[in-house]
């Protein structure tokens, strides 16, 4: 398995791989998480790692599209270079791979500027990362794919997003993935509403201990209290989710990750990408504005 940057950087954890080559590790992936950055994963595809790990049957894997090298530092990390950052980061997911029972973890590194540039007639940078994502997909067939939902704030979520989405459509009809499930990271998913089919609540309060285990292992970005506190904002979304989900009902589950349903988008007859996003904003609008003239 070869990729088109010279970082790239494929993993199979000893204990979790089975002594597998990467090739037949990616083929046994049944939940598959391709994210932007070292540690979305972990906020994001936390309930998919909870469904795998130590079950027969079921593998998790996950693919890192950016080299994680121009994130903020702090604490300990201040000083360090690019190249050094990127080090640490690649460092750390695999800690987090081994800690999470993965089956595979691949690192792309590329950069956020070529993930975001449109792949335009095949030729580009852009092409790198279609071909890189193209080879992954086609190299399994998982039951579920996790990934950032084009609702996200952070551009280079929304680009991974779309850059997997066009991947999948290149495959035949038959190949692609069963279910694709946009989720929630530098935007929530709460303001879906209920009603809203496409409003996936993913079980993300099993296993809290791991839970919280996985987001530490990510000290670059936590950096000892002096910077971003991505487990504590982490675990406090998943539970607030799950308390304020039902005003009349008990909690259900302990936490709750907030999911969009994208599988209509890889689909034959795919609707475009904004004007699915734009949907799921259209009906929130009308159940704000239907309550208040309902109660005004």
């Amino acid at each position: 398995m070869k990729f088109s940057s010279p970082h790239a950087d494929v993993y199979v954890p000893p204990r979790n791989g089975r002594g597998a080559s990467a090739g037949e590790a990616l083929a046994r992936v049944t939940h598959l998480c391709v994210a932007a950055h070292q540690d979305d994963i972990e906020i994001m595809a936390f309930a998919g790692i909870a469904d795998c790990i130590g079950r027969a049957g079921r593998a998790f894997g996950g693919v890192v599209v950016t080299n994680g090298s121009g994130s903020p530092r702090a604490g300990a990390f201040a000083r360090m270079s690019d190249g050094q950052m990127r080090q640490a980061r690649r460092a750390e997911q695999r800690k987090a791979a081994e800690l999470g029972g993965y089956a595979i973890q691949i690192q792309l590194a590329h950069s956020s500027a070529d993930v975001k540039q449109r792949n335009q007639a095949g030729a580009g940078a852009s092409a790198n990362v279609f071909a890189d994502l193209r080879q992954i997909f086609s190299a399994c067939r998982p039951e579920v794919v996790y990934l950032h939902n084009p609702a996200d704030k952070h551009d280079t979520h929304v680009a991974v997003a779309l850059r997997c989405i066009e991947a999948m459509r290149a495959l035949p009809v038959a190949r692609r993935p069963k279910r694709v499930l946009g989720c929630e990271v530098w935007r929530g998913l709460d303001w879906m509403t209920d009603s809203d089919a496409r409003k996936v609540a993913l079980d993300s309060g099993r296993k809290p201990k791991l839970a919280g285990k996985l987001l530490r292992v990510f000290e670059s970005q936590i950096a000892g209290g002096a910077g971003k506190r991505y487990d504590l904002a982490t675990l406090g979304r998943r539970s607030a989710n799950a308390t304020f989900h039902e005003s009349r009902a008990a909690d259900k589950m302990a936490g709750v990750t907030w999911a969009m349903d994208l599988t209509p988008l890889i689909q034959e007859g795919a609707p475009d990408v904004e004007a699915f996003v734009a949907d799921a904003i259209a009906r929130f609008h009308r159940d704000v504005a239907e309550r208040i003239r309902k109660l005004g």
